[in-house]
């Protein structure tokens, strides 16, 4: 039985998954450390569990198509003296089975019974296919 917890995200103004790690790539060089992490308001209360294995999977273009292993949470305070949390998240993108998922405000916890699987080594390599046909695909149980 697993004893992590993953979140889910949406990538707001992402068009693909290229086009989130491009971005994630370009915040990384400008921080002190060179990793991503994606800054949020709220604290998760389950730290420990996303911390154990946990995951965020990536909502782009209202489908889940992809993850990241969350690594640390680290306290973020922003220019307002508000503390918020940054979400360091591994380079690596796994790509997951397309899940349509409607929009949503935050992020919620998914747990791993409730969480797409990830792709074959071969399904990896294949180029993707537009999220329009993904998600229109994913609502009829195929890929």
């Amino acid at each position: 039985m697993p004893s992590h917890i993953n979140l889910v995200k949406l990538s707001v103004g992402t068009e693909s998954i290229d086009d989130m790690l491009g971005w994630q790539q370009q915040r990384a060089s400008q921080s002190r450390d060179g990793q991503y992490y994606h800054v949020t308001r709220m604290w998760p209360k389950r730290e420990a569990e996303l911390l154990d294995g946990g995951s965020i999977y990536w909502v782009i273009k209202g489908v889940i198509q992809c993850r990241q292993r969350i690594l640390e949470l680290r306290e973020v305070i922003g220019q307002d003296d508000i503390r918020r949390c940054g979400i360091v998240l591994a380079p690596e993108i796994i790509r997951t089975a397309s899940t349509p998922k409607k929009a949503f405000q935050g992020w919620r916890y998914l747990s791993p019974a409730d969480a797409p699987g990830d792709l074959t080594d071969s399904q990896q390599a294949e180029d993707s296919l537009p999220p329009e046909l993904q998600k229109a695909l994913a609502a009829l149980g195929v890929r």
